[in-house]
């Protein structure tokens, strides 16, 4: 059975500013036990910030994370996007798609309201799966 992404989404957009520093992103990461944070201003979505973006993009470059910012290595437009009344089966294709794991739920002129990530699917759509028992599991750390 088809859902909607707004019954798998993780209501409420984390995000920091483009010109926070990397250090303060993966501290809100951290603090809210997430592995990505939309990178905006209000509703202006601006791009996504991911710990992998933060490892490949920055440190494994060298750069510097007290003075790197989001806006310097985040995943920028266009970001794909969906809207909280598409389906979970177009979630799955545009992932398929665009080989991303996160995609940010916008509404309204693109004003950020949630995420839909790989596991939200995997516990929706094939609760019996590894991902499914893999997502749905208390973090170990």
């Amino acid at each position: 059975m088809t859902r909607r992404v707004r019954d798998v989404m993780s209501p409420g957009a984390l995000a920091v500013e483009p010109m926070t520093t990397l250090e303060r992103a993966a501290h809100v990461m951290r603090e809210q036990n997430v592995g990505d944070v939309l990178v905006a201003y209000d509703c202006d979505l601006f791009g996504v910030l991911t710990d992998r973006d933060i490892v490949i993009r920055a440190v494994a470059e060298g750069r510097d994370p007290h003075t790197t910012t989001a806006g310097s290595v985040c995943t920028r437009p266009p970001v794909v996007t969906l809207t909280p009344d598409d389906t979970t089966d177009h979630a799955v294709e545009l992932m398929r798609r665009y080989a991303v794991r996160r995609l940010p739920v916008v509404e309204h002129g693109g004003c950020p309201v949630g995420m839909v990530s790989l596991g939200d699917l995997a516990v929706t759509e094939d609760p019996h799966s590894a991902l499914s028992d893999i997502s749905r599991a208390e973090p170990s750390h």
